[in-house]
C-alpha cells in the first residue's frame, strides 16, 4: 500500500470516528480549495474587522451557493457586530438574540444544516450569518472554503450566509474569549476587486494560493 492510500484510510477512519447524529441536510455541502484573484472575481466576499486590534484583518467568505439573500450593492454594513452564537451551533433558538438583533451571527458548523442555522439567526434578528468550522479544528491541515448549499428542507432565508475558513472563525472565536468580548466590530463587504492578494491586509496565520 503507498503512502498516499494510508494517509487516505487513516483520514477516512478519522471522520469516522467523529460522526455524529445531525438533523436533515446537515452534510450537503462541498469542498473546494483555492483562494486566487479568479475566485475572488467569481463571487467571494471580504469582510474586515476593525475591532479589536488583535482581529484588525481582512476575511474573505464564501457565500450560499443556493439560499438567503446575496451581498448585493444594497447590503453594507458598517461598524456592525459580529456575534458568536449561544449556542455556537444555532441550531437551536439563540440565548443572545439581543446582541444578535441588527448585527452578524458568527456561528459553528456542524450539528444542523447550513439553512437550518441561517433561519435561526435570522429569527434572532441578525443581518447576516457567518459559519466557520469547528473552533477545536485549528490543526487540521484541510481547512477550506466550502460551498454551502440549500438542505431542501424549505425553510424561508431572507439574510445573507456565507462560510468563512475554519482557521479564521477559530481565532476569532478564542481572541473574543481570551479579551472577554462578546462580538468584533466590522465592516462587511469591503470591495477587494481591484486589490492583489498580496497587497490585501491578510491574516498572518493564513496562507493563500495565488495563480
Amino acid at each position: 500500500m503507498s503512502l498516499g492510500q494510508r494517509n487516505i484510510l487513516l483520514v477516512n477512519a478519522v471522520l469516522l470516528l467523529h460522526m455524529e447524529a445531525v438533523l436533515p441536510g446537515a452534510n450537503d455541502l462541498h469542498f473546494h480549495d483555492g483562494s486566487s484573484s479568479a475566485d475572488v472575481i467569481a463571487g467571494d466576499v471580504f469582510f474586515e474587522i476593525i475591532d479589536p486590534p488583535e482581529l484588525k484583518y481582512s476575511y474573505r467568505i464564501r457565500p450560499a451557493k443556493d439560499f438567503g439573500a446575496t451581498f448585493n450593492e444594497s447590503f453594507h454594513l458598517e461598524r456592525a457586530k459580529l456575534v458568536p452564537t449561544v449556542p455556537i451551533n444555532s441550531c437551536s433558538d439563540l440565548f443572545n438574540q439581543d446582541d444578535i438583533a441588527g448585527n452578524i451571527a458568527l456561528a459553528e458548523r456542524g450539528d444542523c444544516s447550513f439553512v437550518y442555522k441561517a433561519t435561526k439567526a435570522q429569527q434572532a434578528g441578525a443581518r447576516a450569518i457567518i459559519i466557520t468550522e469547528s473552533v477545536n479544528l485549528w490543526d487540521d491541515p484541510l481547512d477550506h472554503l466550502i460551498e454551502m448549499v440549500d438542505d431542501k428542507m424549505d425553510l424561508d432565508v431572507n439574510i445573507p450566509a456565507a462560510f468563512l475558513l475554519g482557521r479564521n472563525g477559530a481565532t476569532i472565536f478564542r481572541t473574543l474569549k481570551k479579551l472577554h468580548l462578546n462580538y468584533a466590530i466590522v465592516n462587511l463587504p469591503v470591495n477587494m476587486t481591484y486589490v492583489s492578494i498580496s497587497k490585501m491586509n491578510q491574516p498572518p496565520w493564513i496562507t493563500w494560493k495565488h495563480d
